[in-house]
């Protein structure tokens, strides 16, 4: 299982404290955080600790973080996530560096992950650019029937799946995220993020935040990087997954 975090954000100064604990680094795009300069920086850091890239492309809503919902056509959304791949692939081609996932950010991610529009439209987008890129989603219940239509859409578009949990989110009883208006949505107890994910790890399930029991097939675990504890997080797991 593989260590992720969400970096390049400009909204910490955690990335070269937390890149030597990771596996893969997503990195903003530049439409919900960052700029071309961070962008660059983030991937010469990324190839110093050996860090797998992925392009973690957003809504073009800096004034929200990429956090809320914006409403697009077909058409304006597959142009917006191209246009951040691109961007992303272009830097890393610049610097002998590989792009080698996506990873959609905040509400674009929430969007996906809850209406197979959209998902659809993010899977149309990639295979447009490059259909070797896989698709980093939540992984759900293989039962439910929305997780089982979106291996199908990502299927028609040649696109594959990886499949994450969150570290440090509390899930629904539906397997979803909890949403971050929310109380408690966001887990700050080192102690807590720690013993959930040792019982991820060995009995390959999750525990909701009203105490349901959710089955879970995960490739990754993600840490936020602007989680004040990051950085006592990612080392704990890279040490909880190096004995695995």
């Amino acid at each position: 299982m593989k260590l992720n975090c969400d970096l390049g954000e400009k909204v910490h100064d955690n990335d070269a404290l937390i890149m030597p604990y990771i596996d893969m680094a997503n990195i903003a795009c530049g439409f919900h955080a960052s700029d071309p300069l961070t962008i660059l920086n983030t991937i010469k850091l990324a190839l110093t600790y050996k860090v797998t890239i992925g392009a973690h492309p957003s809504y073009n809503d800096k004034d929200n973080f990429g956090r809320i919902t914006v409403s697009y056509s077909t058409e304006e959304l597959i142009a917006l996530i191209q246009y951040q791949i691109g961007a992303m692939h272009a830097i890393c081609i610049s610097n002998n560096a590989q792009l080698s996932y996506v990873k959609p950010h905040g509400a674009l991610y929430n969007d996906m992950m809850k209406s197979t529009v959209i998902f659809e439209q993010v899977c149309q987008a990639i295979s447009g650019v490059d259909a070797s890129l896989p698709l980093l989603i939540q992984a759900l219940p293989n039962t439910d029937k929305n997780f089982i239509a979106l291996k199908k859409i990502a299927s028609t578009y040649n696109v594959s799946l990886l499949f994450e949990a969150f570290a440090d989110r509390e899930y629904t009883d539906e397997g979803l995220l909890v949403a971050r208006s929310e109380e408690n949505a966001v887990i700050h107890d080192t102690d807590k993020i720690i013993a959930r994910c040792e019982k991820l790890i060995k009995d390959n399930q999750f525990i909701s935040i009203n105490g349901k029991t959710l089955p879970l097939t995960v490739d990754s675990l993600c840490v936020h990087g602007d989680n004040p504890a990051a950085i006592k997080v990612v080392k704990k797991l890279h040490q909880l997954l190096q004995t695995q």
